[in-house]
């Protein structure tokens, strides 16, 4: 009989740490984006911005920084303490803002915000659908991962033909994409909660910071696409 209450407080103490888990992940995926949005808006709003828009050469810089940052964190998030995690996961929502400050020169404030609140709607259903959700999403995923290579390719094909049609065409398919893997990175970062070693601080550290990373990249790219479709010329 005394293996019961131990299993429960086993069950209790793993729910616990999976909730524990997610609002980790949500809360530093929030501190990424706010981070983002300010510096974009900062960068937007002096002179820095002006200097971004008028060199291509440093804009490449900063986003092969931004590639090399994201692709070293994702791939050695292992090794690394929660510490240079956090920072590394930082460092990648500040270069992103300053490369994001072009769209305040391109975009009217009413579409941005518009796109902005659209995706959090779409990203927060589909997220919460990822959660509660009893089916198995993993072939959703397989499926929507291929069509973002196909997009991928697609994109770099049309940076040389300059169709818009194609480019409408790529937006409506980016939406869907993003939209479905909000739901599809949700549910695995909930499997991933369900297996993180417990009372290991370091190993839930690392496991929010790359799963913030994660449903990041999945709002920011969704929000992105949005605009893109949606949204109207700055006058």
């Amino acid at each position: 009989m005394a293996e019961y209450p131990t299993y429960g407080a086993r069950t209790v103490a793993r729910a616990e740490t999976v909730n524990a888990f997610m609002r980790g992940v949500y809360g530093w995926m929030s501190f990424g984006l706010l981070l983002t949005a300010g510096v974009a808006w900062f960068t937007a709003a002096s002179p820095l911005g002006m200097s971004l828009m008028q060199s291509p050469v440093l804009v490449l810089v900063l986003v092969a920084a931004q590639f090399g940052l994201v692709i070293a964190l994702s791939a050695a998030i292992h090794r690394l303490s929660g510490t240079a995690a956090t920072v590394m996961f930082a460092a990648y929502s500040a270069l992103t803002g300053l490369t994001l400050s072009s769209i305040f020169f391109v975009y009217s404030m009413t579409s941005i915000f518009q796109a902005f609140i659209v995706a959090a709607g779409m990203f927060g259903s589909m997220s919460i659908y990822g959660l509660v959700t009893k089916r198995d999403l993993t072939g959703m995923g397989s499926f929507l991962f291929m069509g973002l290579i196909g997009m991928l390719i697609a994109m770099v094909v049309n940076a040389f033909v300059q169709s818009s049609a194609m480019s409408f065409v790529l937006s409506a398919v980016g939406v869907l994409v993003f939209t479905g893997l909000s739901a599809y990175d949700t549910q695995k970062l909930k499997y991933m909660g369900e297996t993180v070693p417990l009372g290991d601080g370091t190993a839930i550290r690392r496991g929010t910071i790359l799963g913030a990373l994660t449903l990041y990249l999945d709002f920011l790219n969704l929000f992105l696409m949005l605009l893109r479709l949606f949204g109207s010329n700055r006058d």
